[in-house]
């Protein structure tokens, strides 16, 4: 920043009215937090296609594991949706998640409980001894 402030008058007068007038420094603010905002979401719109011809050509020139994937994870999110609609307990995925497990079930099986953390414990120090 030293380089700027000493080479650039351009930098040095942006400093002193940010730095004297709270209303120029809210309006760079402003400008440096909604104009790249505004780039953005416009590159969006202009990059997203909705066309149906195009998606069906890139579904069809998909590979299998790609499919595969997708549908795995829509049985996946189905079952999780469903196991959220019917309020069962879904803390063991959390634990599984914390491991770097996965929990892979048929559909609809009920969650089975969480083991409590002193059974662990003394299974640990048993196999210790």
């Amino acid at each position: 920043m030293s380089i700027l402030w000493e080479k650039s008058e351009t930098w040095r007068w942006l400093v002193r009215r940010t730095r004297d007038s709270k209303p120029f420094f809210l309006a760079f603010a402003t400008l440096c937090g909604v104009v790249p905002g505004v780039i953005g979401y416009g590159v969006m719109q202009l990059t997203n296609s909705r066309n149906p011809h195009l998606e069906a050509r890139l579904r069809e020139n998909a590979r299998p594991e790609s499919l595969m994937m997708g549908k795995v994870n829509q049985e996946r999110l189905a079952e999780y949706l469903g196991e959220l609609q019917r309020k069962e307990d879904t803390n063991d995925r959390y634990v599984a998640a914390l491991r770097g497990e996965t929990l892979t079930r048929t559909p609809y099986q009920r969650i089975q409980p969480v083991p409590k953390q002193n059974a662990e414990k003394e299974n640990n120090s048993n196999e210790k001894a």
